[in-house]
């Protein structure tokens, strides 16, 4: 694990655009340099880091094997890592930063690439040095979860969303009922998609899985219903913030009061109704034609039209329980 940015420090090429791209063993000097670059200017660590003691032709051999991703701003190399899949699981390794281009957001743009690099498996992880607390720091920000601790290393994983291609409005609810079977009591789901996306018809078959009681409709004008467990099963609230201003007139809702005891679906919570719960399930739907625009209309789905349902079970609930990780 390399160095993270640092606010301050400037590239050689202030304004130049940024560049990521995947490469491979052509690439192996210039991954190289900025591996001994960026890790020969961390504080001495005891036992020292691997990196400082590989070769270009180690370096060659690994990108030949799985690739690596490559910052650029402008020309100037600007930051570097390595992939390594195994399994299910993409790891980062020697994840670095030119200390020429710290501060210009590489480090960042080299995570997003990662995750878009990794896209089809299920976790995306590293192993950080706990003598370095703000490289640990970086990557909790950025959604991972430490899984495990054996000194001096620390592992951190970030689960990555499932992808479900839907038909019709049947298997909108079987999707829902397979969710269901992972949640509990204390649980919160956040939805997102357009007018009509199948929002509500999800949560009808997350209702049914749990084995509430009463129809699931929307709840758009009464802003919130909240359906009796049966057979010792949790509650479901179902909450609609379409109408909502934001997360304080979310807050007015009180949903505090059934959290622990009920599992909460929030249907248009993007952006509000993240606070609720560290751990969460956020979900978005979209039309499976590439659009985003939607005609006003039921937020259930009556017609058999494709969707893209992305799944992605977000903190430590999810990371540090994998069997519950379904679809994932």
């Amino acid at each position: 694990m390399g160095t993270s940015d640092h606010p301050g420090e400037q590239a050689r090429e202030p304004g130049a655009a940024m560049t990521v791209r995947r490469v491979g063993p052509e690439s192996a000097d210039v991954v190289y340099a900025i591996i001994q670059d960026a890790f020969g200017s961390r504080p001495p660590l005891d036992p020292p880091a691997p990196a400082l003691m590989e070769s270009v032709e180690a370096i060659a051999t690994r990108l030949a094997l799985s690739g690596g991703l490559l910052a650029r701003l402008g020309s100037e190399p600007a930051g570097a890592l390595l992939l390594d899949p195994v399994g299910d699981t993409v790891w980062i390794r020697r994840f670095c930063v030119a200390t020429t281009a710290r501060g210009r957001g590489v480090a960042e743009a080299l995570v997003t690439a990662a995750l878009e690099a990794a896209e089809g498996r299920s976790w995306l992880k590293l192993v950080a040095r706990e003598e370095l607390p703000e490289t640990i720091s970086f990557w909790k920000r950025r959604g991972f979860v430490q899984t495990d601790r054996r000194r001096p290393y620390v592992e951190l994983a970030r689960p990555l969303p499932s992808r479900h291609r839907i038909s019709t409005a049947a298997q909108m609810r079987d999707l829902g009922r397979e969710i269901a079977a992972d949640l509990r009591a204390g649980d919160v789901v956040v939805m997102s998609g357009d007018l009509g996306a199948g929002k509500t018809t999800l949560t009808q078959g997350l209702g049914a899985g749990l084995g509430v009681s009463g129809a699931v409709t929307s709840p758009t004008f009464i802003i919130a219903r909240e359906h009796p467990g049966t057979d010792a099963g949790p509650d479901l609230v179902h909450v609609d913030a379409y109408r909502l201003g934001g997360a304080a007139e979310l807050d007015d809702l009180d949903l505090d009061t059934s959290l622990d005891r009920a599992v909460t679906v929030v249907e248009w919570g993007e952006g509000m109704a993240e606070g609720l719960a560290e751990s969460r399930i956020e979900i978005r739907i979209t039309r499976d034609d590439g659009s985003s625009d939607s005609a006003d209309g039921p937020e259930t789905l009556d017609g058999d039209e494709p969707r893209i349902v992305d799944i992605l079970r977000r903190g430590p609930r999810w990371v540090r329980d994998p069997a519950h990780y379904a679809g994932g």
